[in-house]
């Protein structure tokens, strides 16, 4: 998942067109984007539109995620679009293992449907590595604006001030054999050079993709999360030189040794691949 498109949940206008935007998943949301008022509204449309997509093993295109509320009105949240377009569920502001406890408990008719935990405290942070092995979470992700307002984090330019909760996360996810985390939206989405220089940052991070709040942020993330021929080239050589040499160790065209970790980012490299897509 390179890209995920956030949609509210209650404009119809958007969503009829969220699936042809070019990410990789789109996320329905019913949080944030939401106004109080209107919550009941976003969450009766967007069970409207989930019933006309077919179900999430059964079609190409994106996958489907939908952002829920926090407390009981997340859990009337899941039951409401415990559907089969849904591939997974976003349970914003999780604190801890039990919230999404009650969230699978709500999705027992419904167990295609997988957890992505939101960590928007200093609480749900130090709490990653046991919130990771929660029932069907199979990725996690930063609430960073939440997470600055608990902290008092100001991020400067270069938000070096979130490097420890970005690379906590990420550590976090590799422990639990989880998937890359996504990272965090941008705001500014007129200014797609930066959105450029902080994506490439924070693929260097360890994140394997990166949510949008714009479309025409789209195919910059795809671009950044997307290895061009050069890499996919000399990760083949490597993992061909290595396998050749079956010894253990090879070294490359440099002189730099090859061995089992480095033909591991090779492959990981392939995976991410417009071959494996």
């Amino acid at each position: 998942m390179r890209s995920a498109l956030y949609v509210p949940g209650d404009r119809p206008d958007m969503l009829a067109k969220a699936l042809d935007r070019g990410a990789d998943a789109v996320i329905l949301d019913l949080e944030d984007s939401v106004a109080p008022g209107s919550k009941e509204y976003a969450r009766a449309g967007a069970t409207a539109w989930l019933e006309g997509i077919a179900p999430a093993g059964c079609r190409a295109g994106p996958e489907i995620w939908v952002r829920i509320n926090p407390g009981p009105q997340g859990l009337a949240d899941a039951r409401g679009v415990a559907l089969p377009a849904v591939n997974g569920l976003m349970v914003a502001k999780t604190e801890g293992v039990g919230d999404l406890v009650a969230v699978a408990d709500a999705l027992s008719a419904a167990p295609w449907i997988a957890l992505c935990p939101l960590l928007e405290s200093a609480a749900a942070l130090l709490s990653a590595p046991l919130i990771a092995h929660g029932p069907r979470v199979t990725r996690m992700q930063l609430g960073e604006a939440d997470l600055c307002a608990d902290t008092g984090i100001e991020p400067g330019p270069d938000q070096r001030e979130l490097l420890w909760p970005r690379t906590q996360l990420v550590l976090a996810c590799a422990a639990a054999r989880l998937a890359p985390p996504l990272g965090p939206v941008s705001t500014d989405f007129r200014d797609l050079d930066a959105l450029r220089r902080s994506t490439a940052a924070l693929k260097r991070l360890g994140f394997g993709g990166r949510s949008c709040i714009h479309p025409t942020q789209i195919p910059v993330v795809n671009d950044v999360f997307t290895p061009g021929a050069a890499e996919l080239e000399r990760a083949r050589a490597l993992i061909e030189r290595f396998e050749k040499a079956n010894s253990g160790v090879a070294v490359d065209d440099s002189g730099r040794m090859i061995d089992e970790a480095v033909v591991r980012g090779a492959r990981r490299v392939l995976a991410a691949g417009p071959e494996s897509r």
